[in-house]
């Protein structure tokens, strides 16, 4: 008897047709497509590289993004998700990636990155010990300081240039750009609908760079000299290992695995209507961590899931492997091309910062959804606000930390982000773990102490009335003075 095939879009395993499958397909990588490139363009900006190492940087990234979530999806042994979830490269590292880069340039990066992968394998065959360390409280606060850090990024290639000493920098022309850019992502992401509304901020780039394109700020010297297809090569920079950037990278990769859990929690109960299997979560991190290690030796930047992806899974409930795996397809086609990523260099810096902004102000909201899944007792608030009070705060006055050693101000004097784990971390096991009903019950007991009778605190011990001063006579409770 011959097996009917499952071709249901809502089935992880269903193979939809081809024209169905490829419209679904294409919203992942409109969705994911930003997200992939703007790292390496922020990273190429800090570290100085030449233009045919941005060129690779982009490259390579594309290319990282689409057998990180082909491997992701199908998986091999015990590494890999094996759900309906886009892995590539990802904002959650930019702030420390930033700071790493600018102290020790991309060498630096890789070789960090190559210890911070392997820490994250562990911390994926540890993870059924210790998924209790990581509450919403602290995993929300480290989402919420990433978003808050990156700001001033976007804020900087809106005024033209992540270089402030640029000669065009601030100039009106690029505020109008950047300006309409971001409007025209906020309108597509509020009024528009369909693939519109899921791939806004594609649409505010598309516009942005025809307005671009009309008001000549944009060369294209860069694609014609690009190659059409080149194959990536092992090691095209060295890996150098620094202790400062080595402790920094770890950090944020085990704080990276936090937040991979909170995304496939959420594909799982919003795609899947089930909980997250012990098997898919240790799966998911060992293949991250995996894929961060294999592409330090590449030039690729750290692996991450896609929280925009997983919205979109949890939104449509389309789960179907192989509408995903045409998203990574296409993106292994595209790594393959230099010309696709000197397209992309192309773009000038108000377009992606009137774009990113939106993103970065969604990372914020992901934090602030995080951390209200957990009460809002004192206990918590004070954790959230002190890890935000010292991180932004150093950040902010980096004269502060000139006095510690060398290596600790290169750990924490750029990344708010590792201040703000390690301080959330630490007084989320110190501090007594205190809840509302805990705080009512000793506000309680201390009104009771203070009224004289236990268990009622809204009522005081009784008065005895004044006396009359009509008659002298001393009144008792409810008596009516007589005239």
């Amino acid at each position: 008897m011959r097996k009917i095939q499952n071709t249901s879009i809502f089935d992880f395993h269903g193979r939809p047709s081809l024209t169905k499958a490829l419209p679904l397909s294409l919203q992942h990588v409109l969705a994911m497509i930003a997200g992939v490139i703007t790292p390496p363009i922020i990273i190429a900006g800090v570290v100085g590289a030449t233009p045919q190492e941005k060129l690779l940087l982009i490259q390579i990234a594309v290319l990282a993004s689409g057998v990180c979530t082909l491997f992701h999806l199908y998986g091999i042994w015990k590494f890999g998700a094996r759900l309906p979830a886009i892995f590539g490269v990802g904002f959650a590292y930019v702030p420390t990636l930033i700071a790493v880069g600018a102290q020790f340039g991309i060498e630096g990066i890789l070789g960090a990155q190559l210890i911070g992968g392997i820490t994250m394998m562990v911390v994926g065959y540890f993870i059924q010990y210790i998924r209790h360390l990581f509450p919403p409280v602290v995993a929300g606060t480290v989402v919420l300081v990433i978003g808050l850090s990156l700001y001033d990024i976007a804020v900087r290639y809106m005024a033209g240039s992540g270089n402030v000493s640029a000669p065009d920098f601030g100039a009106p022309l690029n505020w109008i750009v950047g300006l309409v850019t971001l409007t025209t992502v906020l309108a597509a992401s509020q009024f528009g609908r369909g693939v519109i509304k899921l791939s806004a901020i594609i649409v505010g780039i598309v516009v942005g760079y025809l307005l671009s394109l009309a008001l000549g700020m944009v060369s294209f010297d860069a694609v014609a000299a690009a190659d059409w297809v080149a194959v990536p090569r092992f090691m095209p920079f060295e890996l150098e290992f620094h202790t400062s950037a080595i402790i920094a990278m770890v950090i944020i990769c085990v704080i990276n695995s936090v937040q991979t859990i909170g995304d496939l929690s959420a594909t799982t109960v919003g795609g899947m209507n089930r909980e997250l299997k012990t098997s898919e979560l240790t799966g998911g991190l060992l293949g991250n961590g995996l894929t961060t290690t294999a592409s330090a030796f590449f030039g690729a930047l750290p692996t991450s899931t896609f929280s925009q992806n997983v919205g979109i899974v949890a939104m449509t409930k389309v789960i179907s492997r192989f509408v995903l795996a045409l998203a990574g397809g296409f993106m292994l086609l595209a790594g393959f091309s230099p010309k696709f990523g000197a397209i992309m260099t192309t773009i000038p810096y108000p377009v992606l910062g009137g774009a990113t902004i939106t993103v970065f102000g969604m990372i914020t909201m992901t934090g602030i959804k995080l951390l209200i899944k957990d009460e809002l007792s004192a206990r918590n608030m004070t954790i959230v606000g002190l890890a935000l009070a010292l991180s932004l705060g150093i950040a902010e006055v980096p004269a502060a930390i000139e006095r510690f050693p060398e290596w600790l101000q290169n750990v924490i004097g750029g990344a708010p982000i590792v201040v703000a784990a390690i301080t959330a971390f630490t007084l989320n096991l110190l501090l007594p773990n205190t809840t509302l009903a805990d705080e009512a019950r000793e506000r309680e007991a201390m009104a009771s102490d203070d009224s004289g009778e236990p268990g009622c605190p809204d009522r005081q011990a009784p008065r005895r009335s004044a006396p009359s001063r009509l008659d002298g006579a001393q009144g008792t409770p409810g008596s009516v003075p007589r005239v």
